[in-house]
């Protein structure tokens, strides 16, 4: 009884410790932008906090605009979207010191003097990296990750770390340490995940770009809820950091990314990232340039699309904005072609689901060792610690229930190593198989729906099946951008009362309550190209947000 109670006692000790450090970084930020206002008071901080991108890159290299004007703008800023949104968990204080050197670096990188922000899960050095586990609080990581270099390297100052889902397996934003982390639109929203904490800076304005991970939606999911736009490229296009041993068996690529206001911002920053720089540091990027020719094309393009994936229905937020957009890209002299997508739940539960648990859920199990709460993953943790007797069982009784079945069935048994090599083999048929639907239709790109508007706080942890729209891009490992669109209205929610679902059953009736109360909330689509055609992503993206 003693020990477990001390251990309780010394895990509670270090969360008040990371708490009291998150609150010393936002006193840290304040008396900064303090005392910067007491030696500048004529600096306009409201029109620095306005221009776009390219433009205050633009004024940063040409000198017409100090670096730290713009540096001290943004973490005014930050501070603010902070103590609103909790989405901050540590100010980088070195930045400080980074951007005094700035001024006698020769070379001026394409985002010199750019304040940047960097989700938790991507090593920053002298930092903790927690994926939400208080198990990895006081572990500072010994070097910057490969990305965090070459942003260094091109200029940019990365100034602040952003909160995460405990484990990131979630698309909401809360962990025992940091807390909860609020949509900037509207607090009752959840700001989405696991790259929440990012979705929350940059949609508040208090980032100008942002940096997080996506294994099944998780930069997706933020932009389109905070009402941003976000690439997942290829999974090598771009290094992924580590990510914990959890990840290791699951047969879909992790993808590192950018998040920002606007697509022009995330094509500069693909620029900036895609140089010699990063095919230095990491052998395994293939050392392929930015493609300015596809990026500025303006040749028609012939655009597959579909409503629907039969799986998760869309809202009629959703559906009206991939009708909406599916008009304008025709009227601006654009091929639409009609894509039917087939067996979405087979990948969702075979690839994804099965992938994750093929070692009976022991990498999830040890990845929640010594936890104190296993928050955002609450039933399958419970599932996977369940002994074998009681998994058989409510397998039997779960056979009617369309969804629950195969989760029951993936969390309760080992693969043996051929069943893992076959699920593999499977995952390339299907790659094989959609590529060629996608080329007899002789497409450049795709346009398709984004899980949307945001959801309330908790109902993601509720929704998990809910991330068929953007795991399906995961397991083939295309780029994938998502671009806001439209706003929910009186008429969508009036529609809404109607929403029942594919399969009528608890998930859907739970995923229309969560759905509800959402005019005037940004709804977005998905943008997708072929693997390593993030240009022509970007270039279909900017079309979509011209439109």
């Amino acid at each position: 009884l003693l020990l477990p109670w001390r251990r309780r006692r010394a895990l509670w000790r270090k969360v008040k410790e990371a708490r009291q450090r998150q609150e010393r970084s936002l006193v840290q930020m304040e008396m900064a932008v303090r005392r910067f206002r007491e030696q500048h008071p004529s600096v306009n901080m409201i029109s620095i906090l306005s221009l776009p991108l390219p433009e205050l890159s633009k004024k940063l290299r040409d000198g017409s605009l100090p670096p730290e004007h713009v540096f001290y703008a943004y973490v005014g800023k930050a501070l603010q979207i902070a103590t609103e949104t909790n989405c901050i968990t540590e100010y980088l204080q070195e930045s400080e010191t980074q951007l005094r050197k700035a001024k006698l670096t020769g070379k001026l990188g394409l985002l010199y003097g750019v304040p940047v922000s960097i989700k938790d899960s991507i090593d920053c050095q002298g930092h903790d990296s927690t994926l939400g586990f208080i198990k990895n609080l006081n572990k500072p990581v010994a070097e910057d990750s490969t990305l965090v270099q070459v942003l260094r390297k091109q200029g940019a100052i990365p100034f602040v770390k952003t909160n995460v889902p405990q484990s990131l397996i979630s698309y909401d934003c809360k962990n025992l340490i940091f807390g909860q982390t609020f949509n900037p639109l509207l607090y009752t929203r959840s700001p989405g995940g696991s790259s929440g904490g990012e979705g929350a800076l940059v949609g508040g304005g208090g980032s100008i770009l942002g940096f997080g991970t996506d294994v099944g939606g998780s930069l997706r999911f933020p932009a389109a809820f905070c009402g941003i736009c976000a690439l997942k490229p290829t999974g090598n296009r771009l290094r992924p950091p580590t990510m914990n041993a959890l990840f290791w068996s699951l047969p879909v690529v992790t993808a590192v990314g950018p998040m920002a206001k606007d697509v022009e911002s995330l094509a500069l920053c693909m620029r900036a990232l895609l140089c010699e720089d990063m095919f230095n540091l990491d052998s395994t990027v293939p050392p392929l340039p930015f493609n300015e020719e596809m990026y500025s094309s303006t040749q028609p393009l012939r655009i597959g699309y579909y409503e629907t994936d039969f799986f998760t229905m869309p809202s009629p937020a959703m559906r009206r904005a991939i009708r909406e957009t599916k008009q304008l890209l025709e009227d601006a002299g654009h091929t639409l072609v009609p894509f039917e997508l087939i067996n979405v739940d087979y990948v969702i539960f075979n690839f994804c689901v099965r992938g994750m648990f093929a070692d009976g859920a022991a990498s999830f199990l040890k990845s929640f060792k010594g936890e104190l709460e296993k928050s955002s993953t609450g039933l399958l943790f419970w599932l996977a610690k369940s002994p074998n007797w009681l998994k058989t069982v409510l397998s039997w009784i779960a056979k009617p229930f369309h969804l629950l079945m195969p989760i029951i069935g993936f969390v309760s048994f080992f693969s043996t190593v051929d069943e893992v090599w076959s699920l593999h083999h499977e995952i390339e048929e299907f790659c094989h198989q959609f590529i060629t639907q996608w080329k007899k239709l002789n497409l450049d790109v795709m346009l398709c729906p984004m899980l949307g508007p945001a959801l309330g706080i908790g109902y993601p942890g509720k929704l998990s099946v809910a991330v068929s729209y953007t795991m399906l891009y995961n397991v083939l490992d295309f780029p994938a951008g998502v671009v806001p669109v439209t706003m929910v209205t009186d008429e969508d929610e009036e529609e809404l009362k109607g929403y029942q679902g594919y399969f009528r059953d608890w998930w859907d009736r739970t995923l229309a309550k969560a759905f509800r109360g959402s005019v005037g909330l940004p709804v977005a689509v998905q943008c997708v190209a072929l693997p390593w055609q993030e240009e022509l992503c970007l270039r279909f993206m900017k079309e979509v947000e011209t439109l």
